[in-house]
């Protein structure tokens, strides 16, 4: 079954004189969606981007994460392990070559994910191992993607990391 998706990408950079010039334009658009709310973008600060805004490498390796997310917590629920919490700081490793070309070389996400006492944390744990067979987003990337979690055992009693 095939799915469809679809972006507006509007370029907001126009300074007034287009690009007659390299420094002559902002690296800023807006992404929007039908019915969802606007992101405002911007290059990589690295090139000339805005720190302050999202820029494709930050939204590729959200999106990378967001997936795997998503794909655990349902095979999670699948495996009959609870998740109270779950969240991520992935990190993204690429380089920019002499002539400007530039990709992602590798990437970790690091969940630290809450789940509750008496949960199996080797199964908890195998999941990981599974996803990158069914994530949309994994299954799309050029680069090798590992997994560093952490787990958080939770009850009221008592809370530690495994």
């Amino acid at each position: 079954m095939e799915h469809s998706y679809s972006s507006h990408i509007y370029w907001t950079g126009n300074l007034g004189k287009g690009t007659t010039g390299y420094r002559s334009y902002d690296r800023t658009w807006d992404i929007s969606v039908a019915g969802k709310e606007i992101i405002h973008c911007s290059n990589d600060p690295i090139l000339g981007g805005d720190p302050g805004k999202m820029n494709p490498e930050d939204l590729l390796i959200s999106s990378l994460s967001a997936c795997h997310m998503l794909w655990y917590l349902h095979l999670a629920s699948d495996a009959g392990i609870t998740v109270m919490d779950y969240e991520d700081s992935p990190v993204a490793t690429g380089e920019v070559l002499k002539n400007g070309a530039g990709r992602f070389l590798s990437a970790v996400l690091r969940p630290k994910i809450t789940v509750v006492a008496g949960t199996d944390i080797d199964a908890a744990m195998a999941i990981h191992h599974e996803i990158h067979k069914v994530c949309f987003i994994a299954r799309s990337v050029n680069f090798p993607v590992s997994y560093d979690p952490e787990f958080i055992i939770s009850d009221e009693a008592h809370s530690g990391t495994v």
